[in-house]
């Protein structure tokens, strides 16, 4: 199974095949409420670490959601923009926002594991 990672603006980052696969986590959804917009970068597009590079909207607030590594994104899904809903039903499976080339391979590891993600979402 491959690893995951996670940020703390709440994204998660899974290395499928060399490519990172980005989403936001449970705890964004679920603090976001229902989602009814989202936009994804294009394919092609280089964003640069902790760039803004998505919005997600809900019946309560909006939110940008960050590039958690350099790279080109390579694909968005499509699914999420035709039904936002599936961010909320399943965030960290079908819910994916994008996937990325990394720019760097080595930063994935520099990202925060399952335990200290659950560490600091116990600090907010």
């Amino acid at each position: 199974m491959p690893q995951t990672r996670f940020t703390k603006d709440h994204e998660w980052v899974r290395l499928e095949d060399g490519i990172a696969v980005v989403g936001i986590t449970d705890h964004a959804q679920e603090a976001l409420g229902d989602i009814v917009f989202v936009e994804l970068p294009e394919p092609g597009r280089e964003v640069a670490e902790g760039e803004a590079c998505a919005v997600v909207e809900s019946v309560k607030a909006a939110s940008d959601v960050y590039a958690p590594l350099a790279g080109k994104v390579v694909e968005n899904n499509q699914a999420v923009v035709d039904d936002p809903s599936l961010v909320n039903r399943a965030p960290t499976a079908d819910g994916w926002f994008f996937k990325l080339a990394l720019a760097d391979q080595a930063a994935f590891a520099a990202l925060l594991d399952e335990a200290a993600y659950k560490a600091f979402l116990e600090t907010l």
